[in-house]
């Protein structure tokens, strides 16, 4: 297939996202920084290993940035749903999301 020829070259943006991870035996926490370029958006979450359970630092990490990753998801979908009431769209009912949050 070809594409039609533009007279502009596609837009491409660059987001970054620094994640940093503490561990605080038996607690981890994980804090994800989101610079992207016109804001800045932060999200934390943790995780707490169980007395009983062996210590492996690995899980707790990614049981903490899987958290924290899915906090920025709803951090960026509530930003999203305020700039489209900003421009003065109809109010309609916030994006379902994926799953079931425990806030």
């Amino acid at each position: 297939m070809t594409r039609p020829l533009s007279s502009s070259p596609p837009s491409v943006k660059e987001w970054r996202l620094n994640l940093y991870l503490s561990e605080h035996d038996p607690d981890t926490t994980a804090r994800i920084v989101l610079d992207t370029g016109d804001n800045i958006l932060e999200s934390r979450a943790e995780a707490r290993r169980s007395p009983l359970d062996r210590a492996v630092p690995e899980i707790g990490d990614e049981l903490a940035a899987g958290r924290a990753l899915i906090a920025m998801g709803h951090v960026l979908l509530s930003a999203a749903q305020g700039d489209i009431q900003d421009m003065g769209a109809p109010e309609t009912a916030a994006p379902a999301g994926l799953w079931q949050t425990r806030e």
